[in-house]
C-alpha cells in the first residue's frame, strides 16, 4: 500500500488525542496529501481531546472524526520517520528509521488558550517536516 517516492510519517504520543492527532492532521492538510501520515498513541485515549478539535477547526481543519489508535509494530515498519512526543520508553524503536522526538506540552485538561500556542508549534514543525520531505523540484530519492 506505500506507494513509491511517498514519504510516510507516524506521529506517536501516548494517548493519541491531542499532539499526534493535530501533528497529523497539519501534515495531510499542509502536504495536500503528498505524504502518508499515521497518528497512534502507546496508551491510546477514549477519544480526542475536544480542545485540540476546537483549536483544529480555528485553521479550517476538521478532526472530528478522528479516533485514538493504539500503536503498532506494523505501523512503525511502514513508516519512513517516526516522530515521538513525550512517550519516552514506550515508543518502539526500529534501527533503519528516522527517529525525532518533539518536546510539546501536553494539552490535556488544558483550555483553548494554552492550546492554541501548542498548536502553532506544531504547525511550524510540521511545516519545516513538509518542506523537508517535500522539497520543490527535487527528483525523488530511490528510498532505501
Amino acid at each position: 500500500m506505500h506507494a513509491p517516492g511517498r514519504p510516510s510519517v507516524l506521529f506517536v504520543c501516548v494517548h493519541n488525542a491531542g499532539r499526534s492527532q493535530m501533528a497529523a492532521a497539519y501534515l495531510g492538510h499542509l502536504s495536500g496529501g503528498r505524504i502518508e501520515v499515521r497518528s497512534a498513541g502507546s496508551a491510546p485515549g477514549d477519544a480526542v481531546n475536544p480542545v485540540a478539535v476546537q483549536a483544529m477547526a480555528e485553521e479550517g481543519i476538521d478532526m472530528s472524526a478522528e479516533q485514538p489508535k493504539v500503536l503498532t509494530d506494523e505501523a512503525v515498519q511502514a513508516s519512513d520517520v517516526v516522530i515521538t512526543m513525550g512517550c519516552g520508553d514506550a515508543c518502539p524503536f526500529y534501527p533503519g528509521k528516522r527517529y525525532e522526538d518533539w518536546a510539546l506540552e501536553d494539552p490535556a485538561g488544558q483550555g483553548l488558550e494554552a492550546v492554541r500556542p501548542i498548536r502553532d508549534g506544531i504547525r511550524r514543525r510540521i511545516e519545516a517536516l513538509v518542506a523537508e520531505l517535500l522539497p520543490a523540484g527535487t527528483e525523488d530519492a530511490p528510498s532505501g
